[in-house]
């Protein structure tokens, strides 16, 4: 399914069949909703076993094995009955749907029926939703496999240790001061009443896109200024305000 960028920063609802559609909420939905609820919903939905590996060892499972679809029918489906997912998914009940393999070649797939007819998530749709979420909120997908056995155990050790070290750690906002500098920050177009409005996608896109224009300036005054940078040593993409976020 094509992705359409355009859309994705307009905020529009995105439809992935009759019954599987994403909302993408505003600023003032996430708050409502409650923050820290919120980000734990996304970052388990778009999980991979990358980012789970220390949870998983230690259920007994090597992350190294398994594919992102497989955690997600396996385990973390089951987490998200309709009043936690509703923001997203609406009416959808993502705990109702039940593992199933299609008789033909053993594919595995999520099945449940609404109004009589059948709603499946197979890989491709599983692949479909989690990309469009990390989409939405600007969160890469952690693919990366070790290249050998000791780094996959030190990795798995890393994990543990800042897992330890946050277990106790309160939970700060991560959009209060976001909101708070965009709101008072030269170059943004919303104060305090209207930022709530904003749809969260393009609320991240304005955070990066600021501080793009404002980093090409600096470079640029710094280098015509005769006493600062060579702008030709500067990737042509950093001055480009333009372009493609990263």
């Amino acid at each position: 399914m094509p992705k359409d960028e355009l859309k994705l920063y307009r905020g529009e609802d995105f439809i992935i069949s009759d019954h599987i559609h994403i909302h993408q909420p505003t600023l003032n939905e996430i708050c409502d909703y409650g923050e820290a609820d919120y980000y734990a919903m996304i970052y388990q939905l778009t999980a991979t076993p990358q980012s789970m590996k220390a949870q998983l060892w230690d259920a007994g499972i090597d992350y190294t094995k398994i594919t992102p679809f497989e955690l997600f029918y396996s385990i973390l489906y089951k987490l998200f009955p309709m009043e936690k997912t509703s923001i997203l998914f609406g009416s959808l009940d993502l705990s109702k749907f039940q593992v199933m393999q299609k008789q033909e070649d053993g594919t595995v797939l999520l099945f449940q029926a609404i109004d009589n007819c059948p709603v499946i998530i197979d890989e491709f749709t599983y692949e479909v939703i989690t990309d469009y979420l990390r989409q939405v909120h600007m969160i890469p997908k952690d693919d990366r496999l070790p290249a050998n056995n000791s780094t996959k155990m030190i990795l798995i050790e890393d994990a543990k240790e800042e897992l330890r070290q946050n277990a106790d750690r309160e939970y700060h906002s991560q959009l209060k001061n976001l909101i708070s500098s965009m709101i008072n920050r030269e170059g943004f177009k919303y104060n305090h009443s209207q930022v709530w409005d904003m749809k969260i996608n393009a609320f991240m896109d304005s955070v990066k896109r600021i501080s793009k224009i404002r980093n090409a300036d600096l470079l640029l005054q710094s280098g015509y200024s005769g006493f600062g940078v060579n702008l030709k040593d500067i990737p042509n993409k950093q001055l480009d305000w333009f372009g493609e976020l990263s």
